[in-house]
C-alpha cells in the first residue's frame, strides 16, 4: 500500500508542474516588454525659444565631455553653459566642430545613423595619394568592423587654420596632402582608419561641418550660440 501511495502522488504532482509552466510562459512574456520602456525614454520637446545650440571649436588634447577624473581638459574648461550635451563626439586627438544642445530630439537627429547627417573633415595625411587611392574611399572600403559606405573625397589646398599645440610631427622627406572627406557614418576613429587602410596615415584631423553647421570663423577653443541652419532639422 505504501508503494501505491508513493506512485500515486507523482501523478497528482504533475498538475502543479503545468501551473509552473504557465507561470514561466507568463514570466517570459513579461520580459518581452521593451516598448513601454522605450516610450518612457522619449526625449521631451524643446520649444524654439528654449532651444540652445552651441558650436564649439574643440582644441587638440581635449575630451568631448564635461567631466574627467584624471585632470585632463574637458568641455567644462571652455563652455560655461549649463544643461547642454554634445551631439556626437570627437576623439581627444581630433579638432574642430562640435555641436552641443539642450534639445534631446535634435541631438538624436544629428547622431543617429538613420538620419544620414553629413560630416565633413579636413584631413592632413602623410604622403601623396593618387586618384586611384582616393577612389577606393569614394567606393567604400572594408575595415575590421565591416565595409564603409561610399565617402565624398577631394583634394584641397592647405586650409588657413590655427596652429596646433603641440605641432604635428612631420617627416621631412615625405610630403603631406590635405583632403576633404565627407561621411554619413560615425564609427570609432573611422576617418583615421580609412586613410590608414589605403596606406596614408592621418596626421591631423579637423571636423569642419556637421549637418549644415560649420566652424564659421571660430578660433580653437571658442564657442558661440546659433540657430538651426536647415528647416529640415526643425523638430517643433
Amino acid at each position: 500500500m505504501t508503494l501505491k501511495t508513493a506512485n500515486h502522488r507523482p501523478s497528482q504532482e504533475n498538475r502543479p508542474v503545468k501551473k509552473k509552466f504557465k507561470q514561466n510562459s507568463s514570466h517570459s512574456a513579461v520580459k518581452k516588454r521593451p516598448k513601454p520602456s522605450q516610450k518612457d525614454q522619449k526625449k521631451p520637446r524643446i520649444s524654439p525659444s528654449e532651444r540652445k545650440i552651441i558650436l564649439f571649436n574643440k582644441p587638440f588634447d581635449t575630451l568631448s565631455q564635461f567631466t574627467d577624473g584624471e585632470g585632463r581638459k574637458t568641455l567644462a574648461d571652455f563652455i560655461p553653459v549649463k544643461d547642454v550635451y554634445a551631439a556626437g563626439r570627437l576623439d581627444r586627438d581630433s579638432e574642430g566642430l562640435m555641436v552641443l544642445t539642450n534639445d534631446g530630439i535634435l541631438q538624436a537627429r544629428l547622431t543617429q545613423p538613420k538620419s544620414k547627417s553629413e560630416k565633413t573633415y579636413w584631413v592632413q595625411v602623410e604622403g601623396d595619394p593618387s586618384e586611384d587611392d582616393l577612389q577606393k574611399l569614394r567606393s567604400g572600403i572594408t575595415l575590421k568592423d565591416g565595409p564603409t559606405l561610399p565617402a565624398k573625397v577631394e583634394r584641397i589646398d592647405e586650409p588657413k587654420v590655427w596652429e596646433r599645440n603641440p605641432p604635428v610631427r612631420f617627416r621631412a622627406n615625405i610630403p603631406t596632402t590635405w583632403l576633404a572627406i565627407t561621411i554619413i557614418e560615425g564609427r570609432n576613429r573611422q576617418v583615421r582608419r580609412m586613410t590608414a587602410n589605403i596606406g596614408y596615415p592621418t596626421l591631423r584631423l579637423i571636423r569642419y561641418s556637421m549637418a549644415g553647421f560649420t566652424l564659421l570663423n571660430l578660433a580653437s577653443g571658442e564657442w558661440c550660440e546659433t540657430t538651426l541652419p536647415d528647416q529640415r532639422l526643425n523638430l517643433t
